[in-house]
């Protein structure tokens, strides 16, 4: 073997290892905050149920929740929880992009209309996204759409504004020689502009899965019989808060996970090689 191809093996090699203990140091972080976040749960359960007058405290520990949830599971109970709220939360942000990608676009692609719509645009974006839910119960009829609409008008901002923050970074030179290409309007849109933002794009959808997230929950509260904060509000009123603090896991494991999806394709869209 050369030189040249030993050192390259080596090379190679050294990466791999550096990989390794990369991901190794990830993975302890990650196992050693989750175990001190389940430590202090439990001492601040035990710690309160220790008095009398709080003794009904215990059910609210980790140990009891941990078993509340596997026998949830088993039994199908989260499972059809987390379809109904999953399609609601599927929806809205369908709605959301569909609405606020191409508003976005237009935002950053007319300086007329951003300045035209910035003030409307923030007016409505400073309004809690459950303030329009007396509004929406008597618009719709019945709480599934409702609950899709509050979903996608929390969600539509983070995307309308990251995909007009996204297309005002774009060379406007590109756009100059595409035209003189004899390029088709379409073809701006599918051939610079999509390319161009998808990155921002999938960012504000990070975004708003985060608010949409916190706003589907409260939103199942009344009017449904399924979903997570349905499961959450029936547990509350029988007094099942093992089950309570169960749903309370699953819901931040799930949103975890979609975080981890999201950040898995801002990477892949990233100019950056991260």
């Amino acid at each position: 073997m050369s030189n040249a191809a030993a050192m390259a093996v080596s090379s190679m090699r050294t990466r791999s290892a550096d990989a390794l203990g990369h991901a190794a140091i990830s993975v302890g972080y990650f196992v050693g905050g989750l175990a001190l976040l389940v430590t202090f749960w439990w001492l601040v359960i035990y710690l309160a149920s220790k008095n009398p007058s709080l003794s009904q405290f215990a059910s609210f520990g980790p140990i009891p929740a941990f078993k509340s949830m596997a026998h949830m599971w088993e039994t199908g109970h989260a499972q059809k929880a987390l379809v109904a709220s999953g399609y609601r939360l599927g929806m809205g942000l369908l709605i959301a992009i569909a609405i606020g990608v191409p508003i976005g676009i237009v935002m950053g692609r007319s300086r007329r209309f951003r300045e035209l719509s910035n003030s409307p645009f923030q007016l409505g974006r400073m309004i809690s996204p459950m303030s329009w839910e007396p509004i929406a119960v008597i618009v719709f009829a019945g709480w599934e759409p409702a609950i899709i609409f509050l979903i996608a008008i929390a969600a539509v901002w983070p995307i309308m504004f990251s995909t007009a923050a996204g297309l005002a970074k774009v060379d406007p030179a590109w756009f100059k020689v595409a035209r003189n290409l004899g390029a088709k309007p379409w073809q701006m849109v599918t051939e610079i502009i999509i390319p161009a933002i998808m990155f921002d794009v999938v960012t504000g959808i990070r975004l708003a899965l985060g608010v949409a997230w916190i706003v589907l929950v409260p939103a199942e509260f009344l009017g449904v019989s399924s979903g997570l904060g349905y499961t959450i509000e029936d547990a509350r009123e029988s007094l099942e808060y093992e089950h309570l603090m169960a749903m309370l896991v699953v819901i931040g494991i799930i949103g975890y996970v979609l975080d981890l999806g999201c950040q898995a394709l801002i990477k892949r869209y990233s100019w950056h090689k991260q």
